[in-house]
């Protein structure tokens, strides 16, 4: 399993991504930006990325707190709760999809994160001093982008603890 972060400006939340080739080969393109968008409890964004699906089961069930990759529009997808082809209390997508993690954040957390929201989405560094010692190596400095995962990490890792 691998932890990643999505921050938007309302709030940060922690999936942990499995060990699929799709998850995988998402997690490359890892750190991103996109713009969320919503549809009923799901949030959802664009990503550009072509993941591989080979061998992989595209589902058409989800559970509350599922992390997807939607081929057809490739999308990340975070489902919470019911969206407009639910027919249940559960979250049903808008076609299939394939499972490649899952969140403990509840859906009071994620409903607060509206359409158009920025969200930056990186893979958690499980081991912060790894990154900080390559930042010690001579006329090695942190890119922004590595601060901005740093900084992403850290406030993800203390509203968890919270």
């Amino acid at each position: 399993m691998t932890r990643i972060s999505f921050q938007t400006k309302s709030c940060c939340f922690l999936a942990e991504f499995n060990n699929s080739l799709t998850a995988r080969d998402i997690i490359t393109h890892f750190p991103l930006d996109a713009a969320i968008s919503t549809w009923g409890d799901e949030i959802y964004f664009e990503t550009e990325i072509i993941a591989s699906c080979d061998g992989v089961t595209l589902s058409s069930e989800v559970e509350a707190g599922d992390v997807a990759y939607w081929p057809q529009g490739r999308c990340i997808c975070v489902f919470f709760g019911p969206t407009p082809m639910s027919k249940t209390e559960r979250p049903q997508p808008a076609s299939p999809v394939i499972i490649i993690g899952k969140t403990k954040s509840g859906p009071s957390e994620l409903r607060k994160i509206k359409a158009g929201d920025p969200v930056s989405v990186a893979q958690v560094q499980e081991n912060i001093s790894a990154v900080r010692q390559s930042a010690s190596v001579p006329d090695r400095k942190l890119t922004q982008k590595e601060i901005d995962v740093l900084v992403r990490q850290l406030l993800a890792e203390k509203a968890g603890k919270s």
